[in-house]
């Protein structure tokens, strides 16, 4: 039973950890939020070095320094059976800092500091689910200094190096309660066999466990530093008009060295199974997680001088998020390296946004995304339930004095909802059991009857909202 164990945590390490659509934040600009999180086409100062490098090569002040925080406050729900389950999220908040300064009139320089990936969902440690999810917490940090030439008043390049390290924390359940249940059935079947002159309220037998998990793991692990680029170029046709692109690369997200502890949901769970895991609370792992490279592309409009309009797309090269590799650094685990299929696809996220000038100190914006799902169906996991999404936005910004301002924006997001998604998992218990009593003789029919499969699927309609403030402040001289 303790090789098959093992094999369980290699299965669980990652399979199925913080990557999804929603593991990419499209919330790292107070004031481009409150227009649909658009920039590509925008000159925005120091801002311009996530959105578009190019754009900032447009900066007309000599210092600009911007600060964003945002709070994403997801609730997501799992209908199994006609049962609802809902996620007890906390807050979540990234967060973007630019410093963007002249060094000529053509060519500006500057660092940004942000988090362009990261996802936070906790399901909690006993839903039917637990044994592909319980919780997770994956943080991406990047810092990325850049450079922008305007080469003709019409035309500027921009490029960046995005100097990359993340976190992450991930809990799952090691075994489900109901085939540990159904284990205990044959265990206790057992006891009352071996003593038939005891009366069975007097015999020590096995309580089952219903609803919890009876033992659950906890990988956590930091990723080594990695080096991207972020480059980028505009282009303004006229007074009115501008068009722009952008690429971020792909990053490789590294855990060389992470760690793995267990934890029991009471001592008869350490007893059944504690001594075939003592090896597994040794165990280090390393993995390999895909930062998607992003396109984008697009176009602003001024039809006056208060009116902004904006568009642009982004292709994200989920494509790249094929299998997930794990591999444990004990010599006596190589053989229960995995390679688990994700087969995600690329996906598009449409961005539309307007701003208004009010007033000399005051602006108004609104916007929309639509994010659509990379996620194949067949290979749904729920650490970041995927479905494409609707998110509405509204912002504003205050100018108390001319070089300052303070910026308010909201989201909403909206899932359009996925129904019969499914992942299929290895029921590790089962496959032992099944061993143990095809050793018996026991028949195979007889052990099917018992219930006992080496694999199980996990199948269940999704839904999600989020609200998502913003706060921001920023400062140009």
């Amino acid at each position: 039973m303790k090789k098959l164990l093992i094999s369980a945590l290699a299965v669980a390490t990652l399979s199925g950890s913080a990557l999804a659509e929603g593991y990419q934040i499209n919330s790292l600009s107070a004031k481009q939020i409150g227009m649909g999180h658009t920039g590509i086409a925008l000159k925005l100062g120091a801002e311009s070095m996530f959105f578009n490098p190019a754009g900032m090569a447009f900066m007309d002040k000599t210092l600009d320094i911007s600060g964003s925080v945002t709070g994403i406050m997801p609730e997501c729900t799992a209908t199994i059976d006609g049962k609802d389950y809902k996620t007890d999220n906390g807050v979540s908040t990234p967060l973007g800092v630019h410093a963007a300064f002249s060094i000529y009139d053509n060519l500006k320089a500057g660092i940004s500091f942000y988090t362009p990936y990261g996802s936070s969902i906790n399901w909690t440690d006993n839903w039917p689910g637990s044994v592909l999810n319980q919780n997770v917490d994956l943080k991406v940090f990047t810092i990325q200094p850049t450079v922008a030439w305007a080469i003709t008043p019409k035309l500027s390049i921009g490029a960046g190096a995005m100097i990359s390290w993340g976190t992450v924390d991930l809990n799952k359940g090691l075994v489900t309660p109901g085939t540990t249940d159904r284990y205990i059935g044959v265990l206790n079947q057992q006891i009352i066999a071996a003593h038939p002159d005891v009366p069975v309220e007097k015999l020590p037998l096995y309580t089952p466990y219903g609803t919890t998990t009876p033992a659950s793991v906890n990988l956590n692990g930091k990723a080594d530093l990695t080096v991207g680029f972020n480059v980028g170029a505009m282009y303004n046709i006229n007074k009115q008009w501008t068009v722009g692109a952008s690429f971020r690369s792909q990053m490789k997200m590294k855990v060389t060295s992470g760690d793995a502890y267990v934890k029991y949901a009471n001592n008869q769970a350490q007893e059944l199974l504690g001594t075939n895991l003592d090896l597994i609370n040794e165990a280090n792992f390393k993995a390999e997680m895909p930062c998607p490279w992003v396109l984008g592309l697009g176009v602003s409009y001024k039809p006056t001088d208060r009116l902004t309009l904006a568009a642009d797309a982004r292709l994200t090269g989920w494509h790249a998020y094929k299998q997930l590799d794990v591999e444990f650094l004990a010599e006596q685990l190589t053989d229960y390296d995995q390679h688990i299929p994700k087969k995600y696809k690329n996906s598009w996220c449409y961005s539309v946004g307007a701003q208004y000038a009010v007033t000399d100190r005051f602006d108004a914006r609104v916007g929309l995304m639509v994010d659509t799902s990379p996620v194949n169906k067949k290979y749904y996991n729920p650490e970041t339930p995927g479905m494409t999404k609707i998110e509405p936005t509204v912002g504003l910004s205050f100018r108390p004095i001319p070089r300052l301002s303070i910026d308010l924006a909201f989201m909403y997001v909206a899932g359009l909802g996925i129904d019969n998604a499914s992942c299929e998992y290895t029921d590790l218990l089962g496959a032992t059991v099944i061993k143990q009593l095809t050793a018996q003789g026991i028949p195979p029919q007889a052990i099917e009857a018992m219930g006992f499969q080496p694999t199980g699927k996990f199948t269940a309609d999704y839904a999600l909202h989020a609200f998502i403030p913003s706060l921001g402040i920023s400062y140009s001289f």
